[in-house]
Protein backbone atom coordinates (compact mmCIF):
# COMPACT_ATOMS: atom_id res chain seq x y z
CA UNK A 1 0.00 0.00 0.00
CA UNK A 2 1.12 3.46 -0.55
CA UNK A 3 2.99 5.57 2.35
CA UNK A 4 0.64 8.17 4.42
CA UNK A 5 0.56 11.65 3.51
CA UNK A 6 2.53 12.31 7.31
CA UNK A 7 5.46 9.31 5.64
CA UNK A 8 5.53 10.96 2.33
CA UNK A 9 6.21 14.56 3.65
CA UNK A 10 8.62 13.78 6.04
CA UNK A 11 10.49 12.31 2.97
CA UNK A 12 10.35 15.20 0.91
CA UNK A 13 13.43 16.50 1.85
CA UNK A 14 15.05 13.74 2.15
CA UNK A 15 17.50 12.88 -1.71
CA UNK A 16 16.07 9.37 -2.61
CA UNK A 17 18.97 6.95 -3.89
CA UNK A 18 18.98 3.73 -4.64
CA UNK A 19 22.00 1.69 -3.91
CA UNK A 20 22.17 -1.93 -6.66
CA UNK A 21 24.88 -4.70 -5.46
CA UNK A 22 26.26 -7.27 -8.66
CA UNK A 23 24.89 -10.52 -8.41
CA UNK A 24 24.30 -11.98 -12.26
CA UNK A 25 21.01 -13.43 -12.56
CA UNK A 26 19.85 -12.83 -8.68
CA UNK A 27 19.34 -9.00 -10.58
CA UNK A 28 15.98 -9.83 -11.26
CA UNK A 29 15.28 -9.45 -7.23
CA UNK A 30 16.39 -5.98 -7.51
CA UNK A 31 13.50 -5.44 -10.36
CA UNK A 32 11.02 -6.63 -7.96
CA UNK A 33 12.16 -4.13 -5.46
CA UNK A 34 12.26 -1.42 -8.00
CA UNK A 35 8.44 -2.00 -9.36
CA UNK A 36 7.35 -2.52 -5.74
CA UNK A 37 8.70 0.45 -4.54
CA UNK A 38 7.51 2.63 -7.57
CA UNK A 39 4.23 1.37 -6.87
CA UNK A 40 4.50 3.41 -3.50
CA UNK A 41 5.80 6.35 -5.24
CA UNK A 42 8.96 6.31 -4.58
CA UNK A 43 11.19 7.83 -7.16
CA UNK A 44 15.16 7.67 -7.34
CA UNK A 45 16.70 10.91 -7.86
CA UNK A 46 20.14 9.08 -8.05
CA UNK A 47 20.58 5.33 -8.85
CA UNK A 48 23.97 3.49 -8.25
CA UNK A 49 24.94 -0.18 -9.05
CA UNK A 50 27.66 -2.66 -9.92
CA UNK A 51 27.88 -5.01 -12.39
CA UNK A 52 24.31 -6.22 -12.65
CA UNK A 53 23.23 -3.52 -10.29
CA UNK A 54 24.61 -1.48 -13.11
CA UNK A 55 22.63 -2.82 -15.74
CA UNK A 56 19.27 -2.49 -13.57
CA UNK A 57 20.45 0.99 -12.57
CA UNK A 58 21.06 2.09 -16.58
CA UNK A 59 17.69 0.32 -16.92
CA UNK A 60 15.63 3.04 -14.52
CA UNK A 61 17.75 6.14 -15.14
CA UNK A 62 17.82 5.41 -19.22
CA UNK A 63 14.12 5.61 -19.54
CA UNK A 64 11.29 7.99 -18.39
CA UNK A 65 8.79 6.30 -15.02
CA UNK A 66 6.48 5.03 -16.82
CA UNK A 67 8.41 2.74 -18.85
CA UNK A 68 11.13 1.88 -16.24
CA UNK A 69 9.45 -1.58 -14.97
CA UNK A 70 8.24 -2.57 -18.94
CA UNK A 71 11.89 -2.15 -19.84
CA UNK A 72 13.45 -3.92 -16.86
CA UNK A 73 10.52 -6.56 -17.15
CA UNK A 74 11.73 -6.59 -21.32
CA UNK A 75 15.29 -7.23 -19.68
CA UNK A 76 14.62 -10.12 -17.45
CA UNK A 77 12.37 -11.54 -19.94
CA UNK A 78 15.11 -11.61 -22.76
CA UNK A 79 17.57 -13.07 -20.17
CA UNK A 80 15.47 -16.26 -18.87
CA UNK A 81 14.32 -16.42 -22.63
CA UNK A 82 16.67 -19.26 -23.38
CA UNK A 83 16.01 -21.72 -20.85
CA UNK A 84 12.37 -22.80 -21.28
CA UNK A 85 12.18 -25.43 -19.23
CA UNK A 86 8.87 -27.34 -17.79
CA UNK A 87 8.23 -25.37 -14.38
CA UNK A 88 8.75 -27.27 -11.32
CA UNK A 89 5.96 -27.69 -8.78
CA UNK A 90 6.18 -25.24 -6.27
CA UNK A 91 6.90 -27.70 -3.30
CA UNK A 92 9.07 -30.42 -5.28
CA UNK A 93 11.51 -30.80 -2.71
CA UNK A 94 14.87 -29.15 -2.15
CA UNK A 95 16.64 -32.09 -3.87
CA UNK A 96 14.67 -31.82 -7.05
CA UNK A 97 14.77 -28.39 -7.14
CA UNK A 98 18.59 -27.70 -7.00
CA UNK A 99 19.16 -30.53 -9.62
CA UNK A 100 16.88 -28.31 -11.74
CA UNK A 101 19.12 -25.33 -10.54
CA UNK A 102 22.70 -26.31 -11.30
CA UNK A 103 20.96 -28.22 -14.84
CA UNK A 104 20.32 -24.61 -15.86
CA UNK A 105 23.49 -23.28 -14.77
CA UNK A 106 24.97 -26.37 -16.43
CA UNK A 107 23.00 -24.93 -19.96
CA UNK A 108 23.91 -21.46 -19.63
CA UNK A 109 28.12 -22.48 -18.89
CA UNK A 110 27.82 -24.16 -22.62
CA UNK A 111 25.40 -22.10 -24.09
CA UNK A 112 25.69 -18.23 -22.57
CA UNK A 113 22.66 -16.23 -22.43
CA UNK A 114 20.21 -14.17 -24.81
CA UNK A 115 20.92 -11.02 -24.94
CA UNK A 116 23.59 -10.44 -22.89
CA UNK A 117 26.95 -13.34 -23.52
CA UNK A 118 27.83 -15.85 -25.71
CA UNK A 119 30.87 -18.73 -25.57
CA UNK A 120 33.77 -17.46 -27.49
CA UNK A 121 34.78 -19.71 -30.32
CA UNK A 122 37.08 -20.82 -30.28
CA UNK A 123 37.85 -20.97 -26.90
CA UNK A 124 39.88 -18.53 -24.88
CA UNK A 125 43.12 -21.08 -24.69
CA UNK A 126 42.68 -21.48 -28.05
CA UNK A 127 42.85 -17.87 -29.08
CA UNK A 128 45.87 -15.86 -29.90
CA UNK A 129 47.89 -14.40 -26.29
CA UNK A 130 47.26 -10.85 -26.15
CA UNK A 131 44.14 -10.49 -28.00
CA UNK A 132 40.86 -9.81 -26.29
CA UNK A 133 39.47 -13.30 -27.04
CA UNK A 134 42.65 -14.66 -25.14
CA UNK A 135 41.10 -13.02 -22.10
CA UNK A 136 37.88 -14.55 -21.80
CA UNK A 137 35.78 -17.57 -21.97
CA UNK A 138 32.24 -15.59 -23.04
CA UNK A 139 31.62 -12.54 -25.62
CA UNK A 140 29.06 -9.99 -23.77
CA UNK A 141 28.63 -7.85 -27.92
CA UNK A 142 24.86 -8.93 -27.11
CA UNK A 143 25.18 -7.04 -23.94
CA UNK A 144 25.57 -4.05 -25.91
CA UNK A 145 22.93 -4.52 -28.52
CA UNK A 146 20.19 -5.01 -26.02
CA UNK A 147 21.42 -2.11 -23.85
CA UNK A 148 21.21 0.08 -27.28
CA UNK A 149 17.77 -0.80 -27.58
CA UNK A 150 16.72 -0.51 -23.84
CA UNK A 151 17.98 2.47 -22.41
CA UNK A 152 18.20 5.77 -23.66
CA UNK A 153 22.00 7.13 -22.60
CA UNK A 154 20.92 10.44 -24.28
CA UNK A 155 18.33 10.84 -21.16
CA UNK A 156 20.98 9.92 -18.82
CA UNK A 157 23.62 12.78 -20.79
CA UNK A 158 20.87 14.99 -21.02
CA UNK A 159 21.29 17.82 -18.32
CA UNK A 160 18.21 19.68 -19.50
CA UNK A 161 16.20 16.39 -19.14
CA UNK A 162 12.99 17.05 -16.85
CA UNK A 163 12.95 13.96 -14.19
CA UNK A 164 17.05 13.32 -14.87
CA UNK A 165 18.40 10.10 -12.74
CA UNK A 166 21.83 10.50 -11.83
CA UNK A 167 23.33 7.24 -13.21
CA UNK A 168 26.62 5.74 -11.14
CA UNK A 169 28.41 2.93 -12.10
CA UNK A 170 31.07 1.24 -10.19
CA UNK A 171 34.64 -0.62 -12.10
CA UNK A 172 38.09 -1.42 -11.49
CA UNK A 173 40.71 0.13 -13.28
CA UNK A 174 43.11 -2.93 -14.40
CA UNK A 175 46.26 -1.86 -14.54
CA UNK A 176 46.34 -0.09 -11.02
CA UNK A 177 43.48 -1.92 -9.46
CA UNK A 178 41.76 1.18 -8.13
CA UNK A 179 38.12 1.28 -7.93
CA UNK A 180 36.56 4.05 -10.43
CA UNK A 181 32.78 5.36 -11.13
CA UNK A 182 31.55 6.28 -13.73
CA UNK A 183 28.89 8.89 -12.72
CA UNK A 184 26.27 10.79 -15.36
CA UNK A 185 27.06 14.22 -12.71
CA UNK A 186 30.60 14.35 -13.77
CA UNK A 187 30.60 13.26 -17.51
CA UNK A 188 30.45 15.74 -20.40
CA UNK A 189 31.51 16.45 -23.74
CA UNK A 190 33.42 13.67 -25.17
CA UNK A 191 33.02 11.77 -22.11
CA UNK A 192 29.49 10.63 -22.11
CA UNK A 193 27.90 8.35 -20.70
CA UNK A 194 27.52 5.23 -22.93
CA UNK A 195 27.26 1.43 -22.77
CA UNK A 196 30.94 0.97 -22.51
CA UNK A 197 30.80 2.24 -18.91
CA UNK A 198 27.80 -0.33 -17.87
CA UNK A 199 29.73 -3.11 -19.54
CA UNK A 200 32.76 -1.75 -17.87
CA UNK A 201 31.25 -2.35 -14.40
CA UNK A 202 29.95 -5.98 -15.35
CA UNK A 203 33.06 -7.25 -17.06
CA UNK A 204 33.96 -10.22 -14.43
CA UNK A 205 36.95 -11.72 -15.04
CA UNK A 206 37.65 -14.74 -16.36
CA UNK A 207 34.40 -15.20 -17.39
CA UNK A 208 34.02 -11.87 -19.66
CA UNK A 209 36.44 -9.77 -20.87
CA UNK A 210 37.77 -6.09 -19.77
CA UNK A 211 36.29 -3.10 -21.36
CA UNK A 212 38.24 -0.30 -22.41
CA UNK A 213 37.16 3.44 -22.33
CA UNK A 214 39.44 6.67 -23.23
CA UNK A 215 42.61 4.00 -23.40
CA UNK A 216 42.36 2.48 -20.11
CA UNK A 217 40.97 -1.15 -19.43
CA UNK A 218 38.02 -1.80 -16.79
CA UNK A 219 36.61 -5.01 -15.03
CA UNK A 220 33.66 -5.41 -12.61
CA UNK A 221 33.87 -3.63 -10.00
CA UNK A 222 32.56 -6.07 -7.68
CA UNK A 223 36.36 -7.46 -7.91
CA UNK A 224 37.29 -4.84 -5.17
CA UNK A 225 33.47 -3.76 -3.45
CA UNK A 226 30.51 -4.83 -5.06
CA UNK A 227 28.27 -2.27 -3.26
CA UNK A 228 28.68 1.20 -4.13
CA UNK A 229 27.19 2.51 -0.72
CA UNK A 230 30.35 4.01 0.28
CA UNK A 231 30.64 5.91 -2.54
CA UNK A 232 27.27 7.19 -2.59
CA UNK A 233 27.58 8.62 1.34
CA UNK A 234 31.22 9.83 0.65
CA UNK A 235 29.75 12.24 -2.12
CA UNK A 236 29.24 16.18 -1.29
CA UNK A 237 25.67 16.34 -0.42
CA UNK A 238 23.49 19.06 1.50
CA UNK A 239 20.08 17.35 1.63
CA UNK A 240 19.58 14.19 4.25
CA UNK A 241 19.64 11.03 2.54
CA UNK A 242 16.96 8.34 2.15
CA UNK A 243 19.09 5.28 1.01
CA UNK A 244 17.61 2.05 -0.55
CA UNK A 245 20.20 -0.30 -0.72
CA UNK A 246 19.32 -3.64 -2.49
CA UNK A 247 21.79 -6.61 -1.90
CA UNK A 248 21.71 -9.69 -3.83
CA UNK A 249 24.45 -11.78 -1.59
CA UNK A 250 24.01 -12.19 1.76
CA UNK A 251 26.71 -12.01 4.35
CA UNK A 252 24.61 -14.28 6.94
CA UNK A 253 23.98 -18.04 6.62
CA UNK A 254 24.04 -21.30 8.11
CA UNK A 255 26.93 -23.75 8.19
CA UNK A 256 27.17 -25.28 5.01
CA UNK A 257 26.60 -29.09 4.87
CA UNK A 258 28.60 -30.38 1.28
CA UNK A 259 30.94 -28.49 -1.32
CA UNK A 260 28.45 -26.80 -3.00
CA UNK A 261 27.06 -25.36 0.30
CA UNK A 262 30.79 -24.30 1.19
CA UNK A 263 31.01 -22.59 -2.51
CA UNK A 264 28.31 -20.70 -2.15
CA UNK A 265 28.62 -19.88 1.53
CA UNK A 266 32.24 -18.50 0.46
CA UNK A 267 30.78 -16.38 -2.42
CA UNK A 268 27.79 -14.50 -0.22
CA UNK A 269 30.87 -13.58 1.88
CA UNK A 270 33.38 -12.78 -0.67
CA UNK A 271 30.38 -10.20 -1.98
CA UNK A 272 28.43 -9.35 0.15
CA UNK A 273 28.06 -5.77 1.30
CA UNK A 274 30.11 -5.19 4.44
CA UNK A 275 26.93 -2.68 5.47
CA UNK A 276 27.55 -2.69 9.01
CA UNK A 277 31.61 -1.71 8.39
CA UNK A 278 30.31 1.13 6.12
CA UNK A 279 27.65 2.83 8.43
CA UNK A 280 30.09 2.11 11.41
CA UNK A 281 32.44 4.55 9.30
CA UNK A 282 30.20 7.34 8.08
CA UNK A 283 29.10 7.49 11.89
CA UNK A 284 32.65 7.86 13.19
CA UNK A 285 33.34 10.81 10.66
CA UNK A 286 29.89 12.46 11.67
CA UNK A 287 31.34 12.25 15.56
CA UNK A 288 34.66 13.81 14.46
CA UNK A 289 33.63 16.58 12.61
CA UNK A 290 30.95 17.34 14.82
CA UNK A 291 33.57 17.06 17.57
CA UNK A 292 35.87 19.36 15.96
CA UNK A 293 33.20 21.80 15.53
CA UNK A 294 32.48 22.06 18.79
CA UNK A 295 36.05 22.51 19.27
CA UNK A 296 36.32 25.17 16.37
CA UNK A 297 33.61 27.33 18.21
CA UNK A 298 35.42 27.24 21.35
CA UNK A 299 38.60 28.60 19.65
CA UNK A 300 39.96 31.89 19.10
CA UNK A 301 39.17 33.96 15.68
CA UNK A 302 42.22 33.51 14.43
CA UNK A 303 41.82 29.86 14.35
CA UNK A 304 38.86 29.98 11.60
CA UNK A 305 41.11 29.08 8.75
CA UNK A 306 43.80 26.91 9.96
CA UNK A 307 43.82 24.25 7.72
CA UNK A 308 44.12 21.61 10.35
CA UNK A 309 41.45 22.48 11.36
CA UNK A 310 39.13 23.22 8.08
CA UNK A 311 40.61 19.14 7.47
CA UNK A 312 38.78 18.23 10.61
CA UNK A 313 35.95 19.36 10.13
CA UNK A 314 35.70 18.57 6.47
CA UNK A 315 35.88 14.77 7.95
CA UNK A 316 32.20 14.34 7.85
CA UNK A 317 28.89 16.00 7.56
CA UNK A 318 26.18 16.66 9.62
CA UNK A 319 23.44 15.11 7.08
CA UNK A 320 21.24 12.63 8.34
CA UNK A 321 21.39 9.30 6.03
CA UNK A 322 18.48 6.55 6.53
CA UNK A 323 19.55 3.06 4.76
CA UNK A 324 16.80 0.66 4.02
CA UNK A 325 18.91 -2.38 3.72
CA UNK A 326 16.74 -5.04 1.48
CA UNK A 327 18.59 -8.19 0.82
CA UNK A 328 18.31 -11.17 -1.45
CA UNK A 329 18.14 -14.34 0.70
CA UNK A 330 18.77 -17.31 -1.29
CA UNK A 331 16.36 -20.79 -0.20
CA UNK A 332 18.30 -23.50 0.66
CA UNK A 333 18.37 -25.19 -2.98
CA UNK A 334 19.52 -22.09 -4.38
CA UNK A 335 23.27 -23.51 -4.82
CA UNK A 336 26.59 -22.18 -5.44
CA UNK A 337 25.76 -21.28 -9.30
CA UNK A 338 22.82 -18.85 -8.87
CA UNK A 339 24.28 -15.94 -9.81
CA UNK A 340 24.32 -17.64 -13.41
CA UNK A 341 21.29 -19.71 -13.09
CA UNK A 342 19.14 -17.77 -15.40
CA UNK A 343 16.10 -20.03 -16.30
CA UNK A 344 12.58 -18.26 -16.00
CA UNK A 345 11.39 -19.90 -13.18
CA UNK A 346 14.14 -18.83 -10.80
CA UNK A 347 13.63 -15.39 -12.19
CA UNK A 348 10.08 -14.67 -11.79
CA UNK A 349 10.48 -16.16 -7.58
CA UNK A 350 13.51 -13.42 -7.51
CA UNK A 351 11.64 -10.99 -8.82
CA UNK A 352 8.68 -11.75 -6.60
CA UNK A 353 11.03 -12.23 -3.51
CA UNK A 354 12.32 -8.60 -4.26
CA UNK A 355 8.40 -7.52 -4.15
CA UNK A 356 7.98 -9.33 -1.31
CA UNK A 357 10.50 -7.81 0.68
CA UNK A 358 9.32 -4.13 -0.24
CA UNK A 359 5.71 -5.13 1.41
CA UNK A 360 7.11 -6.26 4.28
CA UNK A 361 9.11 -3.64 5.36
CA UNK A 362 6.73 -1.01 4.57
CA UNK A 363 4.48 -2.46 6.39
CA UNK A 364 6.62 -2.75 9.46
CA UNK A 365 5.94 -0.13 12.41
CA UNK A 366 9.80 0.80 12.54
CA UNK A 367 9.48 1.92 9.09
CA UNK A 368 6.36 3.64 9.25
CA UNK A 369 6.50 5.60 12.56
CA UNK A 370 10.83 5.95 11.87
CA UNK A 371 12.05 9.25 13.62
CA UNK A 372 13.74 11.99 11.32
CA UNK A 373 17.15 12.61 13.05
CA UNK A 374 18.92 15.68 12.77
CA UNK A 375 21.76 14.14 12.17
CA UNK A 376 23.76 10.76 12.01
CA UNK A 377 23.09 7.43 10.06
CA UNK A 378 20.12 5.07 10.88
CA UNK A 379 19.94 1.02 9.23
CA UNK A 380 16.78 -0.57 8.94
CA UNK A 381 16.33 -4.46 7.94
CA UNK A 382 13.01 -4.94 8.31
CA UNK A 383 12.65 -7.86 6.01
CA UNK A 384 11.38 -11.25 6.97
CA UNK A 385 14.67 -13.93 7.51
CA UNK A 386 14.23 -17.55 6.38
CA UNK A 387 15.40 -19.58 9.00
CA UNK A 388 18.96 -19.74 9.63
CA UNK A 389 19.88 -16.58 7.38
Amino acid sequence: MPSSPSRAAAAASEQCVLVLQGGGALGAYQAGVYEALAERGVAPEWVAGVSIGAVNAALIAGNPPERRVERLRAFWDQVSSGLLLPALPERCGDELRSWFNASSAALVAGFGVPGFFMPRLPPAPLQPSGTQGALSWYDTGPMRSTLERLVDFDRINDTRCRGKVRLSVGAVELQTGNSVYFDSARQAGPHRFGPEHVMASGALPPGFAPVAIDGKWYWDGGVVSNTPLQYVIDQPAVQDMLVFQVDLFSARGPLPRNLDEVAERAKDIQYASRTRLNTDLVAAQQRLAAAAQRLADRLPAGFADDPDLQALLNAGNCRAVTVMHLIHRSKSHAGASKDYEFSRQTMRENWAAGRADVEASFADPRWQNRPRNKAGITVLDLAPRPAGR
